[in-house]
């Protein structure tokens, strides 16, 4: 029913040998995951009883839940967006619009196809879930009501990342577009909460919403408020219950963007001027065509010493409207803002709000600088500008220039916010003036080193893969899971404030963290320096993380921040130096064109 493309997908999937791997390796981290919980709850000591066990087994549904909630809204977006992205870049979508296909075909087809191996790992976390039910705590309709949720959730963020790569052109904006429309929506859903009193207010006193209306309203739009809502039930719902409600609300949302996909789909692409051809008209006008065969049309411009770094900032590299970014980004930041300044005491403005701009941006900055390395590759283009005299500093240095430039607006609000938090005195405790600066100095330089470790990944991942969308995963997922990893550990630890308890499975999600971060970095190309490199920054970031909550910001027991800032600063400095020494001193080497012994 979906047509060749999907068939293709469906057929081929099973054939590839990571996704046993991936599949093996999502509920072995999830077993692990709930090793953890059970020692932070119950523990080894004494025998658990029936109220231990329920306990447990409600913890570890919801602990569960909002974690694979977190990645599929996320990572099933972006998967579909990436897979649409990468045909546009290889010039291979205008192929398949110049066969019979129909649009449902193409553009159903390769959203579920991009789907494929999200929906199977959730399809075997199903019975996962099913066997918490033996611990007690939860109910099977409480299952049900979960995995509605989860399914519908990622089908329409995949949905929307499939709409956004279809309307852009470019694999930056699409990417960076659809993660900012994601924050957006859940902020514009927050914001529903100030109809009653703008209603209020124009009415003078009359109000048609209530706020009980505009709380079912969130619960039925907002994933994370609809798995609330399963996670602590009510006695008595209103009609239908939150999670159905939830989910048919996503399938109407998903057949309306679906739709617009489809009718927008031949209007939207191909993009580009079309090429006209002009007959000539004798032996004249042939030598008039030889005569211009290689001029510009226009004016000349000027080309910089360093033609990449001019390619990178004079030219629209990355798309024709790369303020449509930036201006989606402020809007994003603004909400934010608003939300968690408006009450600055609360634990979400002082202790997430900082992280979470600084997660976001680092996704923006990183998606930038690995697809400008995917898409020069997928156009073909990369091995026409390795052959050519430039030497690897100008390509490095162009580029990283170039990426510095076109994020500049990305790199700022973190380092401003951590200056209003500085600037009010809640960065150290006392809030004296020298420890609130020398606190925000500490943050705003590892902020920096954090930025130029995410634009030197995707430069270092997108010269040593091949494969383009393997390049973009690896990037992205490197940074959502050195944020959200952190966030789950820190989580996993106030629990009940016994880290000892919990060493075993600590030391598996540090392996764990090591062993990705080797296989990103490393690949098939090691070396000792990445080795290094990939043990250095998950124990720097593990260390940070406990010294952080055994300090307890903003309490008579602050922390000395200089100690965190030299160990990420030491350790990601030195894994900066890993991935730049090697492509600056044997460039063909460090990406796989030839080889030392060779030489």
């Amino acid at each position: 029913m979906l047509g060749p493309i999907f068939d293709r997908e469906r057929l081929t999937l099973p054939r590839r040998s990571r996704h046993y791997l991936t599949r093996a390796l999502y509920l072995g981290a999830l077993w692990i995951l709930l090793l953890t919980i059970w020692q932070a709850v119950v523990g080894w000591d004494v025998p658990a009883t029936l109220g231990d066990t329920a306990r447990f087994g409600r913890l570890a549904f919801g602990f569960v839940s909002y974690v694979q909630l977190v990645l599929l809204f996320f990572f099933a977006a972006l998967s579909a967006a990436s897979t649409i992205a990468q045909e546009k870049d290889r010039r291979t979508f205008v192929l398949l619009l110049l066969t019979d296909l129909r649009n449902y075909e193409i553009v159903l087809g390769k959203l579920v196809g991009s789907l494929l191996q999200i929906g199977l790992l959730l399809a075997g976390t199903v019975p996962f879930l099913g066997l918490l039910i033996l611990l007690g705590g939860i109910a099977p309709m409480q299952v049900v009501e979960a995995s509605t949720i989860l399914a519908t959730t990622a089908l329409t963020a995949g949905s929307l990342g499939g709409l956004i790569a279809l309307w852009r052109e470019k694999t930056f904006q699409s990417l960076a577009l659809t993660v900012l429309l994601l924050v957006l929506y859940l902020c514009v859903v927050q914001a529903l909460a100030l109809v009653p009193a703008g209603m209020d207010l124009f009415h003078e006193g009359q109000t048609w919403v209530t706020a009980a209306d505009v709380g079912d309203w969130q619960n039925t739009l907002n994933p994370l408020l609809a798995l609330a809502q399963v996670l602590d039930p009510q006695e008595e719902y209103r009609g239908l219950r939150p999670a159905f409600r939830f989910g048919f609300a996503m399938i109407a949302m998903t057949l309306l963007i679906n739709a617009w996909a489809m009718a927008r789909l031949r209007a939207w692409n191909p993009r580009g001027d079309p090429i006209m051809q002009r007959e000539g008209s004798g032996e004249e006008d042939d030598k008039k065509d030889r005569a211009r065969a290689h001029a510009a049309p226009g004016a000349a411009r000027k080309v910089w010493a360093n033609p990449i770094l001019w390619r990178e900032i004079a030219t629209r590299a990355y798309g024709r409207k790369p303020l449509l970014v930036k201006l989606a980004y402020f809007l994003v930041l603004g909400l934010i803002c608003y939300f968690a300044l408006s009450d600055i005491s609360s634990f979400w403005a002082k202790n997430l709000l900082i992280p979470f701009v600084g997660t976001l941006s680092l996704l923006l900055v990183s998606a930038q600088a690995v697809t400008s390395i995917t898409s020069e590759r997928d156009l073909g283009a990369l091995d026409l500008l390795l052959v050519t005299d430039l030497s690897p500093r100008e390509f490095l240095f162009g580029k990283l220039l170039g990426i510095l430039y076109n994020t500049k607006e990305y790199l700022l609000p973190p380092i401003a916010l951590a200056g209003i938090y500085a600037f009010k005195g809640l960065l150290a405790s006392p809030p004296t003036f020298g420890g609130n600066l020398e606190a925000f100095l500490a943050i705003s330089v590892a902020i920096l080193i954090l930025f130029a470790f995410a634009i030197v990944l995707g430069l270092h991942v997108g010269l040593r893969n091949d494969n383009s969308r393997v390049s973009i995963t690896s990037t992205l997922g490197t940074i959502f899971f050195l944020s959200v990893g952190t966030g789950v550990c820190m989580w996993l630890i106030l629990i009940n404030g016994r880290f000892e308890y919990q060493w075993l499975s600590f030391s598996g999600f540090i392996f764990a963290g090591v062993a990705g971060l080797w296989w990103v970095l490393s690949g098939d190309k090691p070396s000792p320096a990445l080795t290094l490199a990939s043990w250095f920054c998950p124990l720097a970031v593990f260390y940070s993380v406990t010294n952080l909550i055994i300090g307890r910001p903003g309490t008579d027991q602050t922390a000395d921040p200089l100690y965190p800032f030299l160990v990420i600063s030491g350790a990601f400095g030195f894994t900066l130096a890993a991935m730049l020494v090697p492509l600056l001193s044997e460039f063909d080497v460090a990406i796989g064109r030839t080889s030392a012994a060779g030489e």
